[in-house]
Formats: structure tokens, sequence, C-alpha cells
């Protein structure tokens, strides 16, 4: 409680409401014990981050709150995980008593609290980014490709003593989230794109800093600028802090950034990519009623250019409720499948996947509880094992044998995707430099680095044929 409203019981009832919602899509505000609470919260790095507000408050002031602390913890501990969270536990308490006063909100300036922390961050193992949640640490690599040291993003960006190593670093990072939904015939239905433009300093005392953008930058229904192709978006928003009397003339944007993580500049694209999608599934579905047999055959197609690759390529696959079991072909021998009896799904895991290339996967499900005996006008007659003998139950409709009707094929998809494509921006923005400007001790190191990865990407079925 952010003021001391409730009990002790509230945790136990944030933990019970949390849990019981299905899958990932919790609402952000939730109603609280006594009457007139909500809770409010965001996730960060698979951690929770939780205040109770009453009625009368600003449900957006709260989550604003709840967002800069996030990011407040993870310049202050480096890495935000619930291990980095418990080494630290102290400092994040004393950062929490300067952030709030009696519930009132004193400052989220990294500049202005770092002069009342005395407490050490302690650093702990070495990061990798190998987790899609963890793609806004900068500064970490891969298996497939580096582009920094991974102590970088395990480091805290504000340092008490002033320690950064021999060489200060600065990270910009444009990523962008893709939400795409194809019909069962292969046409998108949906193409939205959201991008953001973060950086992340490790320099004290930068006097200012210029990020140049594609001259063919276009915001709306602009005239096209520049003479390559247009990288047209439908609306972009910029942090308070960036100067944009550049921005129109020659797209560059003027930021005086203070050591932490800032999103200099968000964007979004709707109903339309520039590019082609970075993949395409195309299914086949077969399927025998009298046998309960259902096989599905995939075949995926990677549409990035061929130096390009996508990492942890994820295919889930719904499959009706009363499966029974499951028989794979794999098209190569690094890929992996599994049968979700929890969600009952399959899990086609793909480890990477070369631009140009294509895979395929055929899954062949037993779904039904009695095996049919044969088909009498709108009845059917199953036999159903009891015990050592079997038992015929003959006149039962067929739209209410599970797992044999068009009802339970209907249950199968639509197939959700999720990847990762490193060094890749579909809309097409480049950053075109990152310079700074006036005089400096010491020039830090610059990485700047692209990823796209999906938010939802979604093909429907045809379980017809």
């Amino acid at each position: 409680p952010v003021r001391g409203e409730g009990d002790r019981g509230l945790v136990e009832d944030f933990y019970r409401k949390v849990t019981a919602l299905p899958a990932d899509q919790a609402p952000v505000f939730m109603e609280a014990r006594p009457p007139g609470l909500h809770f409010a919260h965001v996730r960060h790095g698979g951690l929770y981050f939780v205040a109770t507000i009453p009625s009368g408050a600003s449900p957006f002031a709260a989550l604003e709150f709840l967002n800069r602390l996030a990011a407040l913890l993870r310049d202050s501990c480096g890495a935000l995980d619930e291990r980095s969270v418990a080494l630290n536990f102290a400092l994040l308490y004393e950062l929490l008593d300067e952030l709030l006063d009696y519930g009132y909100v004193q400052s989220t300036a990294p500049e202005v609290l770092r002069n009342f922390l005395q407490v050490e961050p302690v650093l702990g193992p070495r990061f990798s980014l190998l987790d899609l949640s963890s793609v806004g640490l900068f500064g970490a690599d891969t298996q497939q490709s580096k582009v920094a040291p991974s102590s970088a993003a395990a480091r805290p960006a504000l340092s008490l003593r002033g320690e950064q190593g021999s060489r200060p670093e600065v990270f910009l990072d444009l990523v962008e989230r893709l939400t795409v939904i194809i019909a069962a015939n292969g046409s998108p239905m949906k193409v939205d794109i959201q991008g953001e433009i973060r950086l992340k300093s490790f320099f004290p005392n930068c006097s200012e800093m210029r990020v140049g953008l594609s001259e063919e930058f276009c915001v709306g229904k602009m005239e096209l600028r520049g003479y390559g192709t247009a990288v047209r978006v439908d609306e972009c928003s910029f942090h308070s802090s960036v100067r944009l009397d550049e921005f129109e003339r020659s797209r560059v944007l003027r930021v005086t950034p203070s050591q932490g993580e800032l999103t200099l500049m968000q964007y979004q694209l709707a109903d339309h990519c520039p590019t082609a999608l970075p993949f395409h599934l195309f299914p086949t579905v077969h399927h025998d009623l009298p046998s309960g047999r259902v096989q599905v055959y995939l075949k995926l197609r990677c549409d990035l250019p061929p130096k390009s690759h996508a990492v942890n390529v994820r295919v889930h696959l719904p499959v009706p409720k009363a499966v029974l079991s499951l028989s794979q072909e794999l098209s190569s021998p690094e890929q992996t499948a599994t049968l979700q009896t929890s969600t009952k799904s399959v899990e086609w895991v793909v480890p990477r996947i070369q631009g140009g290339s294509q895979l395929s996967a055929l899954f062949k499900v037993s779904v039904g509880q009695g095996r049919l005996v044969e088909v009498r006008g709108a009845y059917l007659h199953l036999e159903v094992p009891l015990a050592s003998s079997h038992c015929l139950l003959a006149s039962i409709p067929q739209l209410e044998v599970p797992g044999l009707g068009r009802g339970g094929l209907r249950e199968l998809g639509p197939a959700n995707l999720s990847f990762e494509v490193p060094a890749f921006a579909c809309s097409g923005l480049q950053i075109r430099f990152l310079r700074f400007v006036g005089p400096q001790t010491s020039l830090p190191h610059r990485w700047v680095r692209y990823v796209t990865h999906s938010d939802a990407y979604a093909i429907r079925l045809n379980a017809g044929s």
C-alpha cells in the first residue's frame, strides 16, 4: 500500500487474483479488499510491480510511477530480475525511502536520487540475452551475434563511486514489435508495427548527443523526403528532453542524457509493412472422423533477407481438448516439438532459421475417447473400453461425441508464432549516426543495435480439408 490502505492480507489477495487469470493477458487494474481500493500493476523482467490506489486517485499516475520505478531499479542494479532484487534488497529499500514520503512521490530523477544513495550495488553473474523478455537490456549478446560485452548489461548505470571502467559506453537500441494476423488463405488481415528508440548511457557529464535518423523518414501523410525509399510511420512521439529544432530539416534528435535508460522516441505504423513479413506458415490439415486422427502438416518459410536470421522461433498450435497422443516428423534434428498437456497445445521450437530457408513438421494427433464402429444417419455407434470387456453404445448423436465431431476440429489453431530477429527493422528506419557535441574528456564506446520481435503473430488454420 502506498499510503497505508488495506491490511497485511493484500499481498495474498493480489497473488490469488493474478494466478487465477487466464494465460498472460492480465488486466492492469483489479479490485482489492477492502472495497474502494484497486490494484495497479505492471510487469518487467518477470517481476510484478504493484501499488494499491483509492478510487479517486489517477490510475495513469500510478502506472507512470511503477514504470519509472522499474527503470530506476534497472539503472541501480543492472539486470532487473529476481536474483538481482534479492542481492540488492538494501539498496532498493533505500531507493524507495527516497522516492516516497508517506505515500507521496518526491522525485524520480536519477541524477537527484543518486546523491542520497549510500548502499553500493551488488553485481550478480554475467548476463546473457537468451530470453525475449530481456530485450530491453542493452549491450547484451546472443549466441548468434555479439554487439557488446555482456557485462555491460549487468552493470548498474548509476555507479556511486563513478567507476565505469577505462572508457564509458553508450547503447542505442531500435526495437520493433510486430502484431500480425494472417487468414487461412495466407492473406494478411492485420499488420501493425510498434517501435521505439531506447538509449542507455554509462557516460557521466555528457554535454549533448545528436542522433541522426534516416533522411527519408516521414510522419503521417507528409510529402516524401530525400532521394531513397521513404520510411513512413503513422505517428511518433518524443521524450520531453529531446529537442526537435533540427528534426524537420535534417531528421536529427538532440538530447542531453543523464546516466541510465531513456526512451527517446516511440512510433507506430498500422495496417502496413514496408518489407515482406518475416514468416509465412502454410498449414495443411487432414482429419479422419471415424478413426479420430488428425494430421497437421506445417511448412514454415522465413522471408527475411538471406543475410538475416531469426532466433528463438516458437510455433504454438492449440489442439482439440480430447487429444490422446502425438507423433511427429521434423525436417531437421535441431528442432523439437512437445505436446503441452496443461494447455492442450503443440509447441514446435526452432532455435535458429536463416533468411530464405524453410522448415517443415508433420504432427499426427489422436483425438477422441472411443472407437467408431459405424454411422447410422445422425447417430454414431461407439465401442468404448470398459474394464476387460467392451460396451457398445448405440443411438448417440454425432455432435455430442467429444473429439470426433466438427466442433472438436474448431479447437485446432490458430497457430501463434514468437521469434526475435536481430539486426533488422521491418519499418526500414535506420540510425545514420550517433555523435557528441561540445568538449568531452574522452569519447565513449558507441553501440547501435536493431531487433524485431513478435508481439502477436497469429495464422488461422482451415480445418475443413
